[in-house]
């Protein structure tokens, strides 16, 4: 939305909620002034049992947010909130959704009470302009985003919005729409993608859950090849995945777990660098590999 039209809007409403709009607007200017330009993640969730974990994987988690400066506030893209058009988190208080059945109480139990942001939501909407972006109370911070980033910030005190996927759209619009949150890193907002490069459950061996690395050779090939690309920066041929051989398909059979990285590798620059971390695979179909892009 255009600050005129922002304006105009607001000439319609009744005096108290136009005042409301007008300390918005303020807070906005605020808060979301220049920052240093924050690093993206990728983080592979797997098993929400992680969350009640203190594992490779959570310790993982845990050592690159020591190198982390604290955001201002996260913008999450989760593999589990898929919807017909995007939409953007806008509560003061998100929900922690159990998005999941079949596991212990003790992971239902499992609370992650971040705060939201509407400034976020609505600053995000004004900087996308490709597509409109909802603004929704209807969802909160699943699985895909809580089980992870309860690692990140074990405090809970860092505002969170999520942003859905649109499944009616291919490859190449996530990887574009990644690109238009560039101007969020230089406001202090850290942007998450969480999913899974390999992420194939109908093929997974969960007898082999406790067997460090398991993975079937076709899971093996395709974490490496996947692997060389994003460190050589070759996101053309990661937009373009279903063009890289069976394996990956196979790795791939659905793509919402792996779009979450296309939004990640659209905000790379030029002079950044990929760390790649917790690299390994679990019950031969699924892995942990998670990416971090921040400055050389």
């Amino acid at each position: 939305m255009k600050r005129k039209d922002f304006l105009k809007a607001m000439a319609l409403l009744p005096l108290g909620a136009a005042a409301m709009k007008l300390n918005t607007l303020h807070s906005l200017t605020d808060n979301l002034a220049p920052t240093e330009r924050m690093p993206v993640l990728f983080l592979g969730h797997g098993n929400p049992m992680n969350a009640l974990e203190d594992n490779t994987f959570t310790q993982g988690f845990q050592a690159v947010a020591q190198k982390l400066p604290k955001p201002r506030a996260i913008l999450c893209i989760s593999a589990h909130w898929e919807t017909k058009g995007t939409f953007v988190t806008a509560m003061e208080h998100p929900e922690t959704i159990h998005d999941f059945g079949g596991f212990p109480k003790a992971l239902f139990d499992v609370q992650y009470p971040a705060p939201g942001s509407p400034d976020l939501a609505f600053e995000t909407k004004k900087l996308i302009s490709s597509v409109d972006i909802g603004l929704t109370e209807e969802w909160g911070l699943d699985h895909g985003c809580w089980t992870v980033v309860k690692f990140l910030f074990p405090n809970a005190d860092i505002p969170i919005i999520e942003m859905s996927i649109d499944y009616t759209k291919g490859p190449e619009f996530h990887y574009a729409l990644g690109k238009e949150l560039a101007a969020l890193r230089r406001k202090g907002i850290l942007i998450i993608g969480s999913g899974n490069t390999v992420h194939n459950l109908r093929m997974a061996a969960w007898d082999k859950m406790m067997t460090p690395g398991f993975g079937y050779d076709w899971a093996i090939a395709a974490n490496e090849k996947l692997k060389q690309l994003i460190t050589d920066g070759d996101h053309k041929s990661l937009i373009q995945y279903d063009k890289l051989g069976k394996e990956v398909q196979l790795s791939i059979p659905t793509p919402e777990h792996y779009l979450p990285l296309l939004y990640i590798l659209g905000l790379q620059e030029k002079d950044e660098k990929v760390t790649i971390f917790n690299d390994e695979l679990v019950a031969g179909s699924l892995n942990m590999m998670s990416v971090k892009i921040d400055k050389a």
